[in-house]
């Protein structure tokens, strides 16, 4: 082997071996750990989106976006469908619009 292909060899496992260190040491939080760390539980972000919405909450998840750790909440009103995004730390609507197409968050993609 050549002096440059064992260098770039090299250089190849050390760039691995500090992603998955980094993923290990927590650069990748899990979501569903970080939850623990939230001022106000699930239930009362759900309370919160479906009193906004004036309409029942039929999916909540917690993520982390632009505004920090805060819970997104599909609510359905009547014919209508809005995402509503509460602050994980205050219990406050952070934001809510109605889900024109509604294709759940791998489409609706709004930070």
């Amino acid at each position: 082997m050549s002096r440059y292909t064992k260098l770039s060899l090299l250089a190849v496992a050390i760039a691995a071996t500090g992603a998955v260190a980094y993923a290990a040491n927590g650069g990748m939080e899990n979501d569903a750990l970080a939850i623990s760390k939230a001022k106000i539980p699930l239930t009362q972000a759900v309370t919160v989106a479906e009193q906004h919405a004036n309409g029942k909450a039929s999916r909540a998840e917690y993520e982390n976006s632009k505004q920090g750790w805060v819970y997104d909440v599909e609510v359905v009103s009547g014919a209508k469908v809005f995402d509503v995004r509460v602050d994980a730390d205050k219990g406050t609507v952070i934001s809510s619009a109605e889900d024109k197409a509604d294709h759940d968050d791998d489409h609706d993609k709004r930070d």
